[in-house]
């Protein structure tokens, strides 16, 4: 893959990764829709290791606040009772779905998972979720109301992002709303409970990249990572910013358009 190449996709993955739309998704339709080769998901796993950098970045504070408190809880019971205590091991548990089915369906998920039709199908399926969950939500509990069993649930709609189509923060903030979350607060969390998944399927998946005919050399990836970071640390503060005064629909309408047109296109055989 040329460097370039892999800046663009690094672009997709910044643009997309936070916003409830599918970076995997996008880094499966935009190489189609240009006749570019899939980059395949190991790709598309090593390239969230810069938008988890972004993440690092942006909230940097938070993480700070929540490994230190993990880190004293281990040797006290009265900090194990603390709020940020909690919310750290329970962040932390949350993740234990999307590895076991991950690993349990690896093979799936490289294969048939990157199927357009599935993808287009998970698109529309989880933007009209998404508006449901608009509708019906109460988003009138903090992100500090988190407890551990709440985040547990979101954890298992976080695993719906092991297909692409399903997207990640599209489908916690859906769990995050579906649980009374606000919807800054749903994203907030989002970004947050995302942290070990990215870390770990990136560095899985980054040796594989790295001896692939498909994958990207170092100049390549290097590229792609350091614009998917840029890209990914604007596209936090953009949706942040969005979402405290504005509603999921405009995203869950761009879901569902944009599973309609790669369904029709597939269909003609102008994509595959």
């Amino acid at each position: 893959m040329s460097w370039w190449r892999a800046a663009v996709l690094g672009l997709v993955q910044g643009l997309t990764e936070f916003i409830p739309i599918s970076s995997t998704a996008h880094l499966r339709i935009v190489p189609a829709l240009l006749g570019w080769p899939d980059p395949g998901t190991a790709f598309s796993a090593v390239i969230q290791l810069g938008t988890l950098a972004a993440v690092l970045a942006y909230f940097a504070g938070d993480i700070r606040r929540l490994a230190w408190a993990a880190l004293r809880s281990l040797g006290s019971a009265r900090a194990r009772r603390e709020q940020d205590a909690r919310l750290a091991w329970a962040i932390a548990a949350g993740n234990v779905p999307i590895v076991v089915l991950g690993l349990s369906f690896r093979r799936l998920i490289e294969t048939e998972g990157r199927s357009l039709y599935l993808i287009a199908a998970l698109l529309v399926a989880v933007g009209l979720a998404l508006a449901a969950a608009e509708r019906v939500a109460r988003q009138d509990r903090l992100l500090d109301h988190l407890g551990f069993w709440r985040v547990q649930a979101i954890g298992l709609f976080q695993a719906l992002a092991l297909l692409p189509g399903a997207s990640r923060s599209g489908s916690t903030i859906l769990g995050g709303l579906l649980l009374g979350l606000r919807r800054a607060d749903a994203a907030r969390f989002s970004f947050l409970l995302g942290i070990p998944a990215i870390l770990g399927s990136g560095l899985f998946q980054l040796r594989a990249l790295l001896e692939s005919p498909l994958g990207a050399g170092g100049a390549a990836l290097t590229a792609g990572l350091a614009v998917s970071a840029v890209s990914g640390y604007a596209s936090i503060g953009f949706l942040l910013r969005f979402l405290r005064t504005r509603s999921t629909l405009v995203f869950a309408v761009y879901r569902v358009a944009l599973g309609a047109l790669v369904t029709g296109l597939a269909a003609r055989g102008a994509i595959w």
